[in-house]
């Protein structure tokens, strides 16, 4: 009898994926050891650096620019994270800047150039509102997590000793990211800065909602990555996981369309109910021109080289529709 391959995974518990992580919900064929990485982010830097695990949870432009450079993993179609991007972008009141074309000559701060949530307001700003991104100088006090990344020349690093958060009280800055994208010291001095500075795009809720409508683009966050080799030696394994991470989401979103919910992910979640019957959305089919628009955005950015094969960055694959007259 052939022994079921033993995986090392990193992902992090959420609503959505405690049911894999505490052994409810299996994943056919697999033996799973879970590798507890807090925050998760340190898990995408020790994939992308040391191709430490054998599945891993990863944000989704840092898998690109991975793949890019020859990374010896793929992406499954399954994003655990989603939020839209319009806002948590706020400016001094007296930079002037009134709308996206205004950062142009202005210093922009960002945590990281590639931080998933920094490329998809920058694309939104670029395709939706004219700006010129590269007529922006993004200050960064962060690392990038792929180290090979070259980075445009109107990137620069923070100065020895300062903080993106001390730099924008100074006006060093005129703009910058609030939330993880952010760079600031502390979660509650981001949070600060959102009551202290104005957001950038008023009524963002209702912009977020037309622009979703209109696009039929919703961002990726935090997709599933495996190694190449486990793909190719197990043809099976990509229908194991996509079925296991549908069949832990289904309590979670039957808790959400309940109202049940008290974390900001549930909260935001229920919110998205309004606009589309699942939040957490998984597969080829539904995602794509999620996925199309965060390739558009990673080459306008510089971030990648060229436009890739989606066969050659993702699996393709969809979940096993419900049979509805089965139930």
């Amino acid at each position: 009898m052939t022994q079921p391959p033993r995986l090392k995974i990193a992902i992090a518990t959420y609503g959505h994926t405690k049911a894999i992580k505490d052994g409810t919900v299996a994943i056919a064929g697999v033996e799973r050891d879970f590798v507890e990485v807090v925050p998760i982010i340190g898990a995408f830097r020790r994939m992308v650096r040391d191709v430490e695990f054998d599945v891993c949870e990863m944000a989704p432009t840092t898998y690109m620019i991975a793949r890019a450079l020859g990374a010896p993993f793929i992406a499954l179609p399954i994003f655990l994270m989603r939020r839209f991007h319009h806002g948590g972008f706020v400016v001094r009141p007296d930079s002037g800047i009134k709308v996206p074309k205004d950062l142009e000559s202005k210093k922009v701060g960002v945590r990281a150039y590639s931080v998933t949530t920094g490329v998809w307001t920058r694309g939104i700003f670029i395709n939706e509102y004219g700006l010129d991104s590269s007529k922006v100088t993004w200050v960064v006090d962060d690392e990038e997590h792929v180290t090979a990344l070259k980075l445009p020349p109107n990137v620069v690093h923070a100065p020895e000793g300062k903080s993106l958060q001390g730099m924008m009280k100074t006006g060093e800055i005129q703009a910058g990211f609030t939330g993880p994208a952010s760079g600031w010291d502390k979660a509650s001095e981001a949070a600060a800065a959102a009551d202290t500075y104005p957001e950038l795009i008023t009524n963002v809720e209702q912009v977020e909602a037309d622009w979703f409508r209109r696009s039929g683009i919703y961002p990726i966050h935090g997709l599933i990555v495996v190694k190449d080799e486990h793909i190719k030696r197990y043809p099976w394994l990509a229908r194991s996981l996509m079925d296991a991470f549908v069949a832990a989401k289904k309590p979670y979103l039957d808790e959400l369309k309940r109202g049940h919910g008290d974390s900001p992910e549930d909260k935001r979640y229920c919110k998205f109910l309004s606009l589309m019957s699942d939040p957490l959305p998984y597969g080829m089919t539904a995602n794509r021109p999620s996925i199309e628009a965060l390739i558009t955005y990673s080459l306008q950015q510089k971030l990648i080289p060229s436009r890739p094969q989606l066969g050659r960055v993702f699996v393709d694959i969809d979940p096993v529709p419900i049979n509805r007259n089965a139930e």
